[in-house]
């Protein structure tokens, strides 16, 4: 029960800590703790990608995107590197904005090109809405051809664009809480654990931030659904 509440809060998660808290003796029993429990919202946002197809944008949500790159980091730059820390991983990010929600896609992806990329886009962005990205070369002219108004700004100039006021600070911050979060529980070590932790993220955002009773209680009904009696 302490870990459950830990985890939907995103309280102190590193085992060191919660070793010494004694939630659990060993490293190997918070290990399966974890696994389980992400296992539990990543089958949540299946169910929910089922429902809606897990759709941004329409006529009062705005949609701002953005790729950044996610590689492994080793602590003071010391100890032995595995191969697969040393390539890039690309998180391509599409966050719906409307009023004060903040709805998340966060997909792992190989590269950034226009192949990757516009499919993603035309999958979870609903036809019609309006996009906001900076001026990388994949998206730049291809969207407006799906029906999207695109609205741009080049960073290389400033951060808002002085014409339309578009601006893509909302996923910039937003990245900072994202890396910050994957640093901490070390889930940038594998393509798989990375993509566990990009879906329990949307689940935060998705589920958990939007429940009358918070994301412990949207956890524990999760759970029920999970391991039914």
């Amino acid at each position: 029960m302490k870990y459950i509440y830990r985890f939907s809060q995103g309280l102190r998660l590193r085992q060191i800590d919660m070793i010494s808290d004694d939630i659990a003796g060993s490293s190997t029993t918070l290990s399966k703790m974890a696994r389980c429990i992400r296992r539990v919202c990543i089958c949540a946002m299946e169910r929910q990608r089922r429902k809606n197809r897990q759709c941004l944008g329409g006529r009062k949500e705005f949609v701002v995107i953005d790729e950044s790159c996610f590689r492994h980091q080793r602590k003071y730059a010391r100890g032995r590197f595995g191969n697969t820390w040393r390539r890039k991983k690309w998180v391509f990010g599409m966050m719906g904005v409307k009023d004060k929600r903040r709805r998340v896609v966060l997909k792992l992806v190989e590269k950034r090109s226009r192949r990757h990329l516009v499919p993603l886009i035309r999958q979870h962005v609903k036809a019609g809405s309006s996009i906001i990205s900076d001026e990388w070369r994949a998206y730049r002219v291809v969207l407006r051809n799906f029906g999207y108004k695109h609205y741009t700004t080049n960073h290389s100039r400033w951060f808002v664009d002085p014409r339309s006021g578009s601006h893509t600070q909302h996923i910039e911050r937003a990245w900072g809480i994202i890396k910050g979060h994957i640093r901490r529980l070390r889930g940038n070590r594998t393509e798989t654990l990375l993509k566990e932790h990009l879906m329990v993220l949307e689940w935060s955002s998705w589920l958990g931030s939007r429940n009358p009773d918070g994301p412990l209680g949207r956890l524990f009904k999760d759970i029920q659904k999970a391991f039914p009696v």
